[in-house]
C-alpha cells in the first residue's frame, strides 16, 4: 500500500473511472472489507472478468479486485505482462487526488504565519516548532526564494519538541505582527530571545490544538514537515530540512 506522505499525489484529472460507489451497490465480499474500515471511493475496469474497486484505508490507497463469481476479493497491485501496474492510475484518480486536495485545503485552514509576499506564485506549507533547529535551517535555505517574491512559506505552528514549545508558538501567534515576530526569531537562530507565554489564551490554544490535530492526522511526528505543489501540480512532501539539491524541487527556480 502507498502512504499519502510518500506518494506523489496528482491534482490533475486522469483515467476516466466510475463515480463513487454507493454502499448498497457493493457486492457482499467488498462490503466485508468496508466493514473492516476500507472506504470505497469508486470502481474501475479490470481484465479477465475482474472488477476493480479503489479504497482508502488508514490514509493509503488500496486496490481491490472482485473475482468474476462476485464472491472473492483480491487485495493489492495488478501487473500486466509488460510489468505495468494497472492499479496505479485508478488509485491516483479515485483516492490520491481527492486526498491531496483535502490535505491542501486542511492546511489552508490551519493557523499559519506567512513568510513572504501574499502574491508569491508558489506556496509552501510547513509544520514548524520554534525550538526546531531544522525548521530554522529551512528558513535560512529559503531566503533567496522568499526575498525575491517567488515563494511564500506558511509556518503551521505547533509545540512538540520542548516543554516551552507550545508557549513559544503561542507567543508568535498572539503577536500583533506574527510575521515580523517569526522573522526576528528565525533570523536570530540560537540567539533568539523569544519567550514562551506562561498562560496561553484560550483562542490561541485552540489554534495550536487544531494545528497539532492536523499534524497527527497526517501521521507526522517531527518538524519541519514540508508540503508543496511541484511543477506538475502534484502534492509532494519533505520531512526534515531538505538537502541543497532538493531545494529547487520544493521552492522552484531561483
Amino acid at each position: 500500500m502507498r502512504s499519502l506522505l510518500k506518494l506523489p499525489l496528482t491534482l490533475a484529472l486522469g483515467l476516466i473511472t466510475s463515480p463513487l460507489v454507493l454502499a448498497e451497490d457493493l457486492p457482499k465480499a467488498v462490503q466485508q472489507l468496508e466493514a473492516k474500515g476500507a472506504k470505497i471511493k469508486g470502481s474501475f475496469d479490470a481484465p479477465n472478468g475482474l472488477r476493480g474497486y479503489a479504497a482508502e484505508y488508514q490514509n493509503r490507497g488500496l486496490a481491490l479486485y472482485l473475482t468474476a463469481d462476485g464472491k472473492h476479493v483480491l487485495v493489492g497491485s495488478l501487473f500486466d505482462e509488460q510489468g505495468q501496474d494497472l492499479s496505479q492510475a485508478p488509485l491516483e484518480k479515485l483516492v490520491y487526488a481527492p486526498m491531496a486536495k483535502e490535505v491542501w485545503a486542511k492546511m489552508e485552514k490551519t493557523a499559519w504565519i506567512a513568510d513572504g509576499k501574499a502574491d508569491a506564485p508558489r506556496i509552501v506549507y510547513l509544520f514548524s516548532d520554534p525550538n526546531c533547529p531544522y525548521c530554522n535551517m529551512f528558513w535560512q535555505q529559503a531566503r533567496p526564494w522568499v526575498e525575491s517574491g517567488k515563494v511564500q512559506l506558511r509556518h503551521i505552528m505547533v509545540g512538540i519538541i520542548r516543554e516551552d514549545s507550545p508557549g513559544k508558538s503561542a507567543t508568535l501567534l498572539a503577536s500583533h505582527d506574527p510575521a515580523k515576530a517569526l522573522a526576528q526569531h528565525e533570523q536570530a537562530g540560537k540567539a533568539s530571545t523569544l519567550k514562551a507565554l506562561e498562560k496561553i489564551p484560550e483562542a490561541v490554544q485552540s489554534k495550536l490544538d487544531a494545528n497539532l490535530a492536523v499534524m497527527e492526522e497526517l501521521g507526522l511526528s517531527a518538524t519541519p514537515a514540508i508540503f508543496y505543489l511541484d511543477d506538475q501540480q502534484q502534492l509532494q512532501t519533505q520531512q526534515g530540512a531538505p538537502r541543497p539539491e532538493l531545494l529547487g524541487k520544493i521552492l522552484g527556480k531561483r
